[in-house]
């Protein structure tokens, strides 16, 4: 195989989708329309067939399921031979449902500089709006130590900045008789100086109990003070319509709580605008939680109805009505600047991308809040100090100061953009018989049949005997998959 930049030349298009919007399965529907029509061999991954597998525009098409992804070789194998193939199952052992596929699978960075972990899957929540549930069903968390084997296995491979990621990283590891403090302090043992943890979403009442070691874990200078915390809605009856399982109480408990043990810290949420049955004063009560923490991240949707779900029963807002509070409430969060008071300030940042211009390099200060530095390639992957000078609603500018230390968080150098990890010494040295293939930036990834370049290979995770013949190449295939998965994991609305 390999994979090309044009999909129009490719004999087979993998396409992964998400679940969380109607929008997002719009696209997905239209691109393999687009893939039919172009006579191309089709497999698709992610939410959307897992969660409906019987759509009449799946029907005949190839499916990995969210909990197959490992096994995405043997199905494009199968699809380009003519078959069609389907892996739903969930993966358990004794009986026991697993978090899904294996962390130490090749993976391709999106960043090299950036390793995104899945700490679980599924959750505990039945949210009446919610369509992922459908996907990827309870709860499943993955060891303690294989999540810190992959930390290590990252920081190896000259990675400065860990994302961790899941539906509700606070609920995780109550099906496992463990809990998501004390993952965090064995994480944070590896994280080596000059680098950096960030924390993902986590749901009210999974924090709640934890709230005291959490405030010491987002105090530790390799951990970012951030924390992503969807409320959805100010009003208890939506919540409760929602069946969100918290109070407003308890949300302002949390976020009073960590803003008092955690200075600075930085509080993201999502809002919902126009579920079911919120009335004007509903939604005012949402104006006035924004308007008395004034949020610097706000995630604003506008309410979709998902097929299958409790709450595309309910009687719906009337669309004029959803998107003119949609409109109001992002007025309000586009009406007050949260860096202003930061010019002038002397801030230590970890540079890890390029600014979509391309005029600047990336930074995020110890609350995770970004920094634009001058794209001098000398920062990248760089702690550094600088002088903030400029401010504006998503961002600040700093200029790194000449007399201060910069830590580099590993001796190793990063993977080159487009290499695939965990792979070993072994296997990078072995002969690619003239195979060239790219990751695709989209969800698209095109692939092309080259059968000269089969050469037989005994994967590490496969079972002894098992003689499955695959390409290199073919773990890129995978490696790919993976990054989808991981980097593109939709937490909810």
């Amino acid at each position: 195989f390999s994979f090309l930049d044009n999909s129009a030349e490719a004999d087979l298009w993998l396409l992964n989708s998400c679940t969380v919007k109607n929008p997002a399965e719009d696209h997905f529907r239209n691109s393999i329309k687009k893939a039919q029509e172009g006579k191309k061999k089709v497999v698709l991954a992610g939410c959307v067939p897992q969660a409906q597998p019987r759509q009449e525009y799946l029907k005949g098409l190839s499916i990995i399921g969210v909990q197959q992804i490992d096994r995405v070789v043997e199905v494009v194998e199968e699809t380009i031979k003519g078959h069609s193939v389907r892996l739903l199952g969930q993966k358990k052992d004794n009986g026991k449902r697993l978090g899904g596929a294996r962390l130490d699978l090749p993976k391709i960075r999106k960043n090299p500089l950036i390793e995104i972990i899945s700490i679980n899957t599924g959750c505990l929540n039945a949210c009446t709006y919610c369509k992922t549930k459908h996907a990827r069903g309870d709860l499943a968390s993955y060891p303690i130590e294989e999540l810190v084997d992959r930390a290590k296995q990252s920081f190896q491979e000259g990675v400065c900045e860990i994302w961790l990621t899941s539906e509700d990283t606070g609920a995780y590891g109550r099906d496992i008789g463990t809990d998501l403090p004390t993952l965090l302090w064995k994480l944070v043992e590896v994280i080596p100086e000059g680098a950096m943890l960030r924390l993902g979403m986590t749901n009210p009442p999974y924090i709640l109990e934890h709230l005291e070691e959490m405030a010491k874990i987002l105090n530790h200078p390799r951990v970012y003070a951030f924390l992503h915390i969807p409320v959805q809605s100010a009003s208890d009856s939506v919540l409760m319509d929602m069946k969100r399982e918290y109070c407003v109480a308890d949300f302002k408990q949390v976020v009073d709580f960590l803003k008092e043990k955690v200075p600075g810290i930085t509080i993201a949420t999502d809002i919902i605008c126009g579920f079911p049955g919120e009335t004007d004063e509903d939604f005012q009560e949402t104006i006035k939680l924004v308007e008395l923490y004034r949020f610097p991240s706000l995630f604003i949707n506008q309410f979709y109805p998902r097929p299958g779900t409790p709450a595309a029963k309910m009687p719906q807002v009337p669309a004029a009505v959803k998107k003119q509070r949609t409109k109001d409430l992002s007025q309000l969060f586009h009406s007050y600047t949260p860096y202003d008071h930061k010019v002038g300030e002397r801030q230590r940042v970890l540079v890890t991308e390029e600014s979509f211009d391309s005029n600047y390099y990336v930074a995020h200060n110890p609350f995770y809040e970004q920094v634009l530095v001058p794209k001098n390639p000398v920062l990248m992957g760089k702690m550094v100090e600088v002088n903030i000078y400029e401010a504006g609603k998503h961002f600040m500018k700093g200029q790194p100061v000449s007399d201060a230390r910069v830590h580099t968080a590993s001796i190793t150098r990063p993977l080159a953009k487009g290499e695939v990890s965990g792979l070993t010494e072994e296997f990078r040295r072995a002969p690619q018989n003239g195979t060239k293939w790219k990751a695709q930036p989209s969800a698209e990834i095109p692939v092309k049949t080259r059968l000269s370049s089969w050469m037989a290979l005994q994967l590490p995770w496969q079972q002894e005997g098992g003689g499955l013949k695959i390409l290199s190449v073919s773990l890129a295939l995978l490696a790919v998959l993976v990054m989808f998965y991981y980097g593109g994991m939709k937490t909810e609305l």
